[in-house]
């Protein structure tokens, strides 16, 4: 019998990754998508990089951290945040594109600043995008925090790896099962938050 302590102990851990490294992700990328709307070749550059990140394997990218940053906590985040970077920043920069350039020249026209045009303009009509970009990239960085486990960083995918290795149905269920609930309710909350975000900017 798995001890229930055990199983929370790890939940707390892979929830401190997942979010973790989410929340880096989201720090890094919407200044990335603001940078780019300014800068086409800071664009190309950025999503050529992130595309390369997004097109090579998960079980690859955690694997890669480890010569250059070790094993544990920090790396499995640095790995994480590579592979959820792209859908925020493309999902983003699209968003705050998508604004008609009629808008942006009438808004020039009035004198607002690079600055109020994004945080009035462009960023509103981002919003749902956005959002959308941001749950893809924590449910992603759910199912990575268990790869993880691999180069220690402990979490629900301890269980499931330990469970695997010693043919231990109860202990991969024990490790699946609450990274399963930490999916839906991800996708479930974002769901919400991005409509709550979409309609909001459809009523102004």
């Amino acid at each position: 019998m798995i001890e229930l302590l055990k199983v929370l102990a790890a939940t707390y851990e892979h929830l401190l990754l997942t979010y973790g490294a989410l929340a880096v992700s989201i720090a890094l990328a919407i200044p990335l998508a603001i940078a780019s709307v300014y800068s086409r070749k800071l664009a190309s550059v950025i999503m050529a990089f992130a595309n390369v990140v997004q097109a090579v394997p998960s079980f690859a990218v955690v694997a890669l951290v480890v010569p250059f940053l070790g094993i544990g906590f920090t790396p499995a985040v640095f790995a994480i945040v590579l592979r959820a970077l792209l859908p925020i920043v493309r999902n983003t920069y699209v968003g705050m594109m998508s604004v008609d350039e009629a808008t942006i020249d009438a808004a020039r026209g009035i004198g607002l600043t690079d600055f109020q045009i994004i945080r009035y303009i462009r960023l509103p009509n981002a919003y749902a995008p956005m959002f959308a970009g941001i749950k893809f990239a924590g449910i992603l960085a759910n199912s990575i925090a268990i790869l993880t486990a691999i180069i220690g960083s402990g979490g629900l995918g301890r269980l499931v790896f330990e469970g695997l290795a010693s043919f231990n149905t109860e202990k991969v269920i024990a490790g699946a099962l609450p990274a399963i609930l930490i999916a839906v309710f991800i996708d479930v909350s974002f769901t919400k938050i991005e409509g709550r975000f979409g309609s909001d900017n459809s009523s102004r």
